[in-house]
C-alpha cells in the first residue's frame, strides 16, 4: 500500500516549478522599470545587485539592477586600484517577486591589513591598504584602442575567481592575474592613465 502511494505520488508530482522575478536592467547607466520575468529554468533565484564606483573620492557609478540569477552569482566583493575602486553586492531570494528592493550599498569598509602595490602616474610603486574583504594583490591590464595599460591594487576572492559573475573578468580585461600575500602583486614601472582606469567599468553595466 505504501509503495502504491509513493509510485502514484511520484507519478502526480507537478514538475520543478520555475521563480518568477523582477527585471530591471539600466542601459547607458540610466534607471529602468521593474517587469515581470519567469526565469529560465529551475534552481534560478530572484537578485538585486548594486554596483558603486568612485574615482578620486567621488561616487562616478551608482546602478541598481534587477534580473534571474544563479546562486554562485550572489555575492559581495570589490576592486581596488586605490584611485578608484568598484564595489559590487548582490542580494538574492527564493520566492516569487521577492527582489522587489535593491541590493544595500555596502558601508565603508576598513583597511585589514592586507598590502598591494598600485599604480600612481608612471610607476606602480606606491602601497595601498586593502579594505574589508580584499584578500587578494591583482594586476591587471586595461585596453583602451590600441594601448594596453598595466593596472594594480587590492581584490576580493570571488572578484579574482570570477564565480560572482562570468562579467566580472570585464573589470580590467582578459589579463588578470591575483595572488596571496602582502606585496605579491610585483612593483615593476609601468603607464597608468587616471582616466583609463574608469572605462572597464562599462563592462559591468549588465548582467550576465
Amino acid at each position: 500500500m505504501h509503495l502504491l502511494a509513493l509510485i502514484f505520488g511520484i507519478v502526480l508530482l507537478p514538475k520543478a516549478q520555475t521563480l518568477k522575478c523582477y527585471e530591471c536592467l539600466p542601459e547607458g547607466g540610466g534607471s529602468c522599470t521593474d517587469k515581470q520575468k519567469e526565469c529560465p529554468a529551475a534552481g534560478y533565484q530572484c537578485g538585486a545587485m548594486s554596483i558603486t564606483s568612485y574615482a578620486g573620492g567621488a561616487k562616478i557609478v551608482d546602478m541598481n539592477m534587477k534580473t534571474c540569477t544563479l546562486p554562485d552569482q550572489c555575492f559581495e566583493g570589490s576592486l581596488n586600484f586605490g584611485i578608484s575602486k568598484t564595489v559590487v553586492a548582490t542580494k538574492c531570494c527564493t520566492t516569487d517577486l521577492c527582489n522587489s528592493k535593491p541590493a544595500a550599498e555596502p558601508g565603508k569598509t576598513n583597511p585589514n591589513g592586507k598590502k598591494c602595490y598600485f599604480c600612481n602616474g608612471n610607476t606602480c610603486t606606491g602601497t595601498l591598504n586593502c579594505e574589508g574583504n580584499e584578500d587578494h594583490c591583482i594586476t591587471g591590464a586595461v585596453v583602451v584602442g590600441n594601448q594596453k595599460t598595466i593596472v594594480k591594487g587590492c581584490a576580493s576572492k570571488l572578484i579574482c575567481s570570477g564565480v560572482g559573475n562570468p562579467q566580472i573578468q570585464g573589470l580590467i580585461g582578459a589579463d588578470i592575474s591575483c595572488c596571496q600575500g602582502n606585496y605579491c602583486n610585483s612593483a615593476s614601472s609601468t603607464s597608468a592613465g587616471l582616466l583609463l582606469l574608469v572605462t572597464p567599468l562599462v563592462s559591468l553595466l549588465m548582467l550576465s
